[in-house]
């Protein structure tokens, strides 16, 4: 039997470096699968619609929540975003892992259906001042914008008790090591290997 991929959900606050993260580590590991969410957001300049992100419609997404074809998906800041669920569990069950960068919504979400093949770890940034100065980096927000970001990233940070790891943003390279490390462990866990427990054990000697 061949065993089935797991979910790496990488989550944090907004300006916590989940996308560099998440960019970084696929290249390091590029047999790990990208799950591309779907937003109502506009595009920011250099994204490409099905890399980085599927652009739709919000009637378009309105449907898809319909259908119940969404994994998760939230309104944030305005806008729609959410995980196109039939992709997520075609490559799972292919034996491929599948990493997912999403807000701390939506990974509770996910959590609900994907608790066990999940792997859940919660980016922090090293302090909120640095935070503040990754998000005004951006250079895309309105001073209103970044006061709501930095709001919802406080009230974020306690999220973190419902993680499997906690990683303090500092050094990139640091972090995919980390990240590394931590999906190496998860595919010796018992729970993906029990059909060798049982292989075994059916063995004729």
């Amino acid at each position: 039997m061949k065993n089935k991929g797991n979910l790496i959900v990488i989550s944090g606050p907004s300006g916590t470096g989940k996308g560099t993260v998440c960019k970084e580590l696929l290249k390091a590991q590029p047999e790990i699968v990208f799950s591309i969410s779907a937003t109502t957001r506009k595009p920011r300049p250099g994204e490409v619609n099905g890399k980085d992100y599927w652009f739709l419609s919000k009637e378009e997404f309105q449907q898809m929540i319909a259908e119940n074809r969404l994994l998760e998906w939230a309104e944030v800041y305005g806008n729609y975003y959410g995980t196109p669920a039939d992709k997520v569990r075609e490559v799972l069950e292919s034996g491929k892992d599948v990493l997912l960068e999403i807000d701390t919504q939506g990974a509770l979400n996910v959590q609900k259906m994907f608790l066990k093949e999940g792997t859940f770890i919660f980016l922090l940034p090293p302090s909120l001042a640095e935070l503040e100065k990754r998000i005004r980096g951006r250079g895309t927000e309105t001073e209103e914008a970044i006061k709501r970001r930095l709001s919802a990233a406080i009230e974020e940070i306690p999220r973190g008790n419902n993680y499997d790891y906690i990683i303090t943003n500092e050094v990139v390279s640091d972090v995919v090591n980390k990240i590394l490390h931590i999906i190496e462990a998860e595919r010796c866990a018992v729970y993906n290997n029990l059909d060798k427990l049982v292989q075994l054990e059916n063995e004729k000697v």
